[in-house]
């Protein structure tokens, strides 16, 4: 029998057991009145015409460290060509490995590239427990008043397709791709009372991943300072969330609403859970070889 296709195309209909998704059709706005931003929608062109007479400045933030500094010239030769393209654009790479940005990468007008020394942080864990404390002492110390926005992206990422103004906005979150669509039940939020970023059964719209998020750097801030605060404390009382990090922000976007949510197309990579989307925009290299049998992780070197 053929799979059930995902539940966001239930709505949209099925042709000879094709599934039938068109932009129009997926929604485009929250419960509370936030945007749900699909990139060639309508309202996405009106936003980014809105910029349009203006120059905003935006940093784009990522931790690259241990295994993942081999990522960040892929990261930001594909930022290069794809994101806020006519913008303003700081890259701030935080790396306990500068060296891995030699020979420097060519950068086009208007961009700048500032790498920030760290100390090593072996393991996913650990670095999952700093990396909400390192975006906050970056803020406060390095960058709080040269750009308007930031963004936060993991570094294991390729920018694919065009990522303009339309994803501004004072508190920016993106749909986790694998459970957009599905029944709040399956949304995998810190369910031990003991955690700070436990959710209650009766909370949660979405669940959002931490490969992408971003806004105001004042909001970023706020972000990044309180669940920088709950993990150590946690940590403190020996208590490990579900998600690490992603529970934290998840149960932080729970009490502070997104004021835009960027759609599937702005975190996504290939896997039987994925939700279809009308185009991929950001591709999760990290999470897209998880996905992979043995097999495909050998032939594509994951």
């Amino acid at each position: 029998a053929s799979p059930l296709p995902h539940p966001i195309f239930y709505a949209m209909g099925m042709d000879k057991g094709k599934i039938m998704a068109a932009v129009p059709q997926t929604p485009m706005e929250t419960p509370w009145g936030a945007p749900l931003v699909w990139g060639d929608s309508h309202s996405s062109a009106q936003r980014r015409a809105a910029f349009a007479q203006h120059k905003v400045h935006v940093g784009l933030l990522a931790l690259a460290v241990g295994t993942y500094g081999p990522f960040v010239r892929r990261f930001l030769s594909s930022a290069e060509t794809y994101f806020l393209p006519g913008q303003m654009v700081t890259y701030y790479i935080l790396t306990d490995s500068p060296h891995s940005l030699d020979p420097p990468i060519r950068l086009g007008p208007e961009r700048q590239l500032k790498v920030v020394p760290v100390t090593e942080l072996p393991g996913w864990d650990r670095l999952a427990h700093r990396r909400m404390a390192l975006l906050a002492e970056a803020i406060n110390d390095l960058f709080s008043s040269e750009v308007e926005y930031i963004f936060c992206a993991d570094v294991d990422q390729e920018f694919v397709a065009s990522v303009g103004e339309e994803i501004l906005g004072d508190l920016v979150a993106t749909l986790h791709p694998e459970l957009y669509g599905m029944p709040r039940s399956s949304f995998p939020y810190e369910a031990e009372e003991v955690s700070s970023a436990c959710v209650e059964e009766d909370e949660g719209d979405y669940y959002y991943t931490s490969e992408l998020y971003g806004g105001l750097v004042s909001e970023v801030n706020k972000l990044a300072r309180t669940c920088s605060l709950l993990i150590l404390q946690d940590h403190a009382n020996g208590v490990v969330a579900r998600g690490l990090e992603e529970s934290y922000l998840n149960r932080y976007l729970i009490d502070h609403r997104p004021t835009c949510v960027l759609s599937p197309e702005y975190n996504w990579w290939d896997s039987e859970l994925t939700a279809d989307v009308p185009v991929q925009r950001i591709v999760s290299l990290g999470r897209q070889c998880k996905a992979y049998d043995k097999k495909r992780r050998e032939e594509h070197k994951c």
